[in-house]
This record gives C-alpha cells, sequence and structure tokens, in this order.
C-alpha cells in the first residue's frame, strides 16, 4: 500500500510517497520563485504557482497503483489561528485525490510534516510515539517545540525575526540570491573566527539585533565571508542557549532539530556534537512532503 503526502508551503511545491513498510518510493518537489534582490514572495504568487506546479510533481511520480490514503500540510503550525493562504492549493489537490481514488484523508500541520520528516529520515521513527524537543528553524518559524507522540507545544520561539529571515536578509544584502542559506554557507569563513551575537531569555530569543549588526558592519567595509560567519555563528549561539535552557526545564530528552535552516552543516555539526541532537539529510531538512506522507501512513495504519 501506498500512502501520499502533499505539501504547498510557501517557497516549494512537493509530493512524495511511502510505502506500508517505511520506504519512501518517490519524492517530487518544484521551488516557488523569487525574483533577484526580493527577499518573499507575496500568497497570491504562491498559490498560483502552487497550482501550476502541483500537475507536474504530481506526474513526476510516475506511473503508480492508487494511494491507499491522502495526507496533506493545511496549515503552517498546530495552533489555533495558524492559516496561510498558500496552503490551500495541496488541501484542494488532496482533497481531489482522495475523492477520486477512494482513498482516506488526513490533515496534519506543515510543522508536524517537518519534525516527521526529520525523525523518519533519521531512522529514529519511534520517538513519534515518545517525548521529546523539536526545533522547527525556516525562513516562517524559530519555534522550540514540546512533542509528546506528535502533541505539539510550543515551549519557545523567536519574538521578531525568525532565523531564515535573518540570513535571508543578511544574504539579499550581500548580494546574494533568495533563499540565502546555501550560497550564505559556502563564503562564510569558519564561525569560531567571529564573535556571536544573541539575544535570548529563557527560551525565547531575538533576532533583529543581528540583522542590524550585520547591516552596520557592511556599512563599515567589513568582508561578506565575515558577515556572513557571524550571521550563522549568532544564529548558532541562539539555537544553542534555547536548547540548554529547555533541557535544564525540561529534563534530559531527545532533542530533533528540522527545518530548512538545520541543512547547514556548521550548526548541524556543532549541535549533534553538543547534544547528540538528531538531524537529518539537508533535503529533508528543507520542505518537503516525505514528513506528511509518513503521517498519513502513520494515521492510516494506526502505529
Amino acid at each position: 500500500m501506498l500512502y501520499l503526502g502533499i505539501d504547498t508551503s510557501n517557497y516549494t511545491t512537493s509530493v512524495a510517497l511511502v510505502s506500508s513498510d517505511g520506504k519512501i518510493i518517490a519524492d517530487s518537489r518544484l521551488p516557488v520563485t523569487v525574483g533577484d534582490g526580493e527577499r518573499g514572495i507575496r500568497q497570491s504568487d504562491a498559490v498560483f504557482t502552487h497550482i501550476k506546479n502541483l500537475p507536474g510533481v504530481l506526474d513526476a511520480l510516475g506511473d503508480i497503483e492508487q494511494p491507499s490514503a491522502v495526507g496533506v500540510s493545511y496549515a503552517p503550525r498546530d495552533a489555533k489561528g495558524s492559516y496561510m493562504p498558500c496552503f490551500l492549493s495541496g488541501v484542494s489537490a488532496a482533497k481531489a485525490a482522495a475523492v477520486a481514488s477512494g482513498a482516506s484523508y488526513f490533515e496534519f500541520s506543515h510543522q508536524a510534516g517537518h519534525i516527521a520528516a526529520a525523525v523518519c529520515t533519521a531512522g529514529r521513527e519511534e520517538l513519534l510515539n515518545e517525548r521529546f524537543l523539536a526545533f522547527h528553524v525556516s525562513g516562517g518559524t524559530t519555534d522550540l517545540l514540546l512533542c509528546d507522540r506528535l502533541n505539539i507545544e510550543q515551549i519557545g520561539t523567536t519574538l521578531d525575526l525568525n532565523a531564515g529571515q535573518a540570513i535571508d536578509r543578511v544574504g539579499v544584502m550581500l548580494g546574494l540570491k533568495f533563499p540565502c542559506g546555501k550560497e550564505l554557507e559556502e563564503i562564510s569563513l569558519p564561525l569560531d573566527s567571529v564573535k556571536p551575537y544573541s539575544c535570548v531569555k529563557d527560551t525565547f530569543c531575538n533576532l533583529s539585533g543581528l540583522e542590524n549588526k550585520a547591516a552596520d558592519m557592511l556599512k563599515k567595509g567589513e568582508s561578506r565571508e565575515y558577515i556572513a560567519a557571524f550571521t550563522l555563528a549568532s544564529v548558532l549561539d541562539t539555537l544553542d542557549k534555547m536548547c540548554e535552557r529547555a533541557l535544564e526545564k525540561y529534563g534530559d530528552l531527545p532533542v530533533v532539530f528540522a527545518g530548512g535552516v538545520t541543512a547547514n552543516k556548521y550548526i548541524k555539526d556543532a549541535l549533534t556534537a553538543r547534544y547528540n541532537a538528531i538531524f537529518t539529510l539537508p533535503e529533508y531538512s528543507r520542505d518537503n512532503a516525505v514528513g506528511i506522507a509518513y503521517l498519513t501512513r502513520k494515521k492510516a495504519l494506526g502505529i
């Protein structure tokens, strides 16, 4: 049996198929393009692009048997009032696919999909039935979460900019193409060559100061390589302090890192070494439908 996942986040149209034994059968994605020098996209443009992209990414799955269940991300978070229009594109396609195939239909948050993708592709699927800490760090979120059988409670977050926003804004400032995380990592000096900046209170953080300091460095003629390292080191220092304080409050729990920012090698290596944290491959850190497909399988099989 096959389980289809669909995710239409702000910047990627994604579909994936997982088999009943947990094997990823297919993983198809198309980016939502952002113009040069731009730092984001309007929701109306994202919705239109998803509608254009969905037939192509579904066709890329190839000639497959009908899925037993279809799952989709319907909102950014598992929280009352969480909403973005871009997810309506996926919901419409998923409901149509379920009706046409006679398959069961399930809805999950985009955030839950990120966490499931990280956990399952890292070979730790058993955590979905346990208690653990999770970070979801991207352009849209910098959330610290307490997960208990995937009942997700936010216990920390940013109070202004998200980590991915800070990275992208600094990257665009440096002339890099949005989204800027990969290029920023490529040009960065070693992170231990700079002094990071962080503003963390308990398990909450502020990141707007990071953008302001990077802009000031650029005005004073600091190199792009140094500013890139400063930006990434500051994000790392912020996540490190939030994690340390969460473990002090909630005990010695496994820690999972998900979301596009966690694809960064420097951040992954440092936090894995300090906390034995669980990361996945970069392709499953970035927006994808694999986690939604895994959650669909879990729900359909009752496991």
